[in-house]
C-alpha cells in the first residue's frame, strides 16, 4: 500500500513538471508573437524619417538656438550715415531734386544751408531717409553731377538695443513693485519714502525710454549729409593734394599771419585811442606844468670868487691860516 502510494505521488510530481515546461514554451511563444508584431509598428516611423524628422530637426534647433545671436542683417539694429560732396552745374536745382527725392522715399529734410555766390555757390542739405532706401538714395544724389567725396559710416547698436529693452522691462517690474508697497503703506514717514522711490524709479524708467527711442530714431532713418557746390569751387580733395611745403608756402602763411596780427594790434589800438584822447592828454598836460613849476622854485646857487678859482690852499694841503691882527705898537717913551 505504500509503495503504490509512493508510485502515484512520483506520477503526479511528473505531471505537474510537464505541465509547467509546456506553459513556458507557450509563454516564450506569445512573447515572441507580439515582438515581432510590433517591430514593424515601430520601424515604421524609422521609414519615414526622413520626411517625418525635418520638423523635429527644426524644433530642436529652434530651441537650440534660442540664447545664440541672431546673425541675419534685416534683424540687426544698424544705424546708417553718410557725407557727400557733388559738383554741379546749378546748386539750386540740385537742392530742389534732392529734397523731392528724399520725400518720395518717405524721409524729410533735417537741415538745409545754402550760399548763393555767383562765383561759389553752395547748398549743403542734411537728408533723413528710411534705412531701406538709403543706398539707394545715395546713388542717386552722386548722378546729379560730379561726385567729389563720399563717406558712408554704420554702427552696429544690436547689443545696446537688446540690453536697453531688458533693462527697461526690469525697471518696469521695479516700479510697479514700489508702486505695491506705496499703496499698503502705514505710516507717514513710509509713504513719503516710498514716494521718494517711485519718482526715482520712474526717472530712471523714462531715461531708459528716451534712449531706447534715440535708438529707434536713427535706426529707422537714416541720414545723408550732401553738399552741392558750383563749378567754380575749389574742393576739399584738391585741397588736400596741394603740396604743403616750400619756401613759398611758408612765405604766405608768415605773411597771413602777420597780417593777422597787424589786424589785432590795429583793433587794440583804437579801442584805446578814445580812451589815450581822454586821460592821457590831461595827465600830460599837468605833468609837464608841475615839473615847470619845481624848476621855478628851486634856490639860486652860491656866488664864487671872481676868477672862479678856489681859495689858496695852506701848507700840507688844508685850509690856508685865517689872517691875523695888524702888528702891535711899541709904547711912546716920555721925554728925559
Amino acid at each position: 500500500m505504500t509503495l503504490r502510494t509512493a508510485g502515484t505521488g512520483a506520477r503526479a510530481l511528473a505531471a505537474m513538471g510537464l505541465a509547467a515546461l509546456l506553459l513556458a514554451g507557450c509563454g516564450a511563444a506569445d512573447r515572441d508573437g507580439s515582438s515581432a508584431g510590433s517591430a514593424p509598428q515601430e520601424k515604421a516611423p524609422a521609414q519615414g524619417a526622413p520626411g517625418g524628422a525635418a520638423p523635429d530637426r527644426d524644433a530642436a534647433a529652434g530651441q537650440a538656438g534660442t540664447g545664440a545671436a541672431d546673425l541675419r542683417v534685416d534683424q540687426r539694429a544698424i544705424i546708417y550715415t553718410g557725407t557727400m560732396r557733388v559738383q554741379v552745374d546749378d546748386v539750386e536745382a540740385a537742392a530742389r531734386r534732392a529734397v523731392a527725392a528724399v520725400t518720395a522715399t518717405g524721409g524729410f529734410v533735417g537741415g538745409d544751408q545754402r550760399r548763393s555766390v555767383s562765383a561759389s555757390a553752395q547748398a549743403e542739405l542734411e537728408l533723413r531717409v528710411p534705412a531701406a532706401k538709403f543706398t539707394a538714395l545715395v546713388d542717386e544724389l552722386a548722378t546729379y553731377g560730379r561726385q567729389q567725396r563720399r563717406e558712408i559710416r554704420t554702427q552696429d547698436v544690436t547689443e545696446e538695443t537688446v540690453d536697453l529693452d531688458a533693462r527697461i522691462t526690469t525697471q518696469r517690474a521695479r516700479v510697479d513693485s514700489a508702486r505695491r508697497l506705496l499703496a499698503r503703506a502705514d505710516t507717514v514717514a513710509e509713504l513719503v519714502s516710498l514716494e521718494n522711490e517711485v519718482s526715482r524709479r520712474e526717472a530712471d524708467l523714462a531715461s531708459l525710454e528716451a534712449k531706447k527711442r534715440r535708438l529707434a530714431d536713427l535706426t529707422a532713418l537714416s541720414t545723408v549729409t550732401v553738399t552741392f557746390v558750383g563749378r567754380d569751387a575749389s574742393t576739399a580733395d584738391d585741397e588736400q593734394a596741394e603740396d604743403r611745403t616750400g619756401f613759398m608756402v611758408g612765405l604766405r602763411g608768415g605773411w597771413t599771419v602777420f597780417l593777422a596780427s597787424m589786424g589785432v594790434l590795429l583793433t587794440v589800438l583804437g579801442a584805446l585811442l578814445p580812451w589815450l584822447l581822454l586821460i592821457g592828454v590831461p595827465v600830460t598836460v599837468a605833468v609837464v606844468l608841475l615839473r615847470r613849476r619845481r624848476r621855478q622854485r628851486r634856490p639860486a646857487p652860491p656866488v664864487g670868487p671872481v676868477g672862479g678859482g678856489h681859495p689858496p690852499m695852506g701848507p700840507g694841503g688844508g685850509h690856508p691860516p685865517a689872517p691875523s691882527g695888524p702888528p702891535p705898537v711899541p709904547a711912546t717913551r716920555s721925554a728925559p
